[in-house]
């Protein structure tokens, strides 16, 4: 198989309820584990492709049942993270990495420029274009959309045992975060993390900025702990948490207006 044909044998993402009514479009940048085939395993593993290091497990899980429960459009990630990272700047270095928790890649070690632009061109921009195209679709229904993007951490991570259930990452602007932090905050068996295990004001939340900070839409993103929602049952009852508020702070807030903070 050519390198083209492989490029082309499964899709580099999945748009989900494409017409849903709710005023959110959810994302979902680390869906999958798949790799192409001109790729080979990258030199891992099975064992090692299960692994988070490949894609956030349960996410995708989490994002569909959320999609369906808020009737949303969704759009899922269709390559591992190994491959390319969705969720990182096309000019960023980690975009492609070469170790990962420890793990090094072979198939990604001295990826050169490029290899990069050959990644990026058909893997990480048509994903990115797909959510740009689905948002302005919901923006002619809604004209100040949500962007909430789902993804889970691992439980632990160099020996630390995080502590967190649910972590909300953010920059600054705090239409979602808040009450995020503040509904999920009131359950007292859920330990939430404030930009932890992560921070929003890193590098590590490229799609909500470019699709939702850019535009001045409320964004957020949202990480759930691996080991809550590795399992269809954990998967659904964490999607009808998070729906449940999700829901009642759209409701709440209303029409949002484009603000840049």
């Amino acid at each position: 198989m050519s390198a083209e044909a492989a490029a082309l044998s499964h899709p580099p993402f999945e748009t989900i309820n494409a017409e849903g009514k709710a005023p959110l479009l959810l994302t979902c940048d680390h869906a999958s584990r798949v790799l192409p085939h001109a790729y080979g395993s990258l030199g891992l593993d099975e064992t090692e492709m299960r692994r988070h290091i490949a894609w956030d497990i349960g996410a995708a899980d989490v994002t569909r049942r959320i999609s369906a429960l808020l009737d949303a459009p969704a759009v899922l990630s269709g390559y591992s993270r190994l491959l390319v990272d969705y969720n990182r700047a096309p000019d960023d270095p980690t975009l492609i990495c070469e170790v990962s928790d420890g793990t090094v890649v072979p198939g990604n070690r001295g990826a050169d420029a490029a290899e990069f632009a050959r990644r990026i061109a058909r893997y990480h921009r048509p994903y990115h274009d797909a959510l740009a195209a689905a948002m302005a679709s919901l923006r002619q229904r809604v004209p100040v959309p949500a962007l909430v993007s789902i993804h889970s951490f691992t439980p632990v991570m160099k020996g630390f045992e995080r502590p967190w259930h649910v972590g909300i990452l953010w920059d600054r602007d705090p239409r979602l975060a808040e009450p995020l932090l503040q509904l999920l905050g009131a359950d007292p068996a859920i330990v939430v993390g404030d930009n932890q295990p992560y921070s929003g004001r890193s590098h590590v939340g490229y799609t909500m900025m470019q699709h939702g900070a850019r535009a001045g839409l409320p964004h957020v993103l949202i990480e759930i702990r691996q080991d809550l929602i590795d399992t269809h049952h954990g998967a659904a009852a964490w999607a009808d948490r998070v729906a449940a508020v999700l829901g009642r702070i759209l409701a709440e807030a209303g029409t949002f207006r484009p603000e840049h903070f």
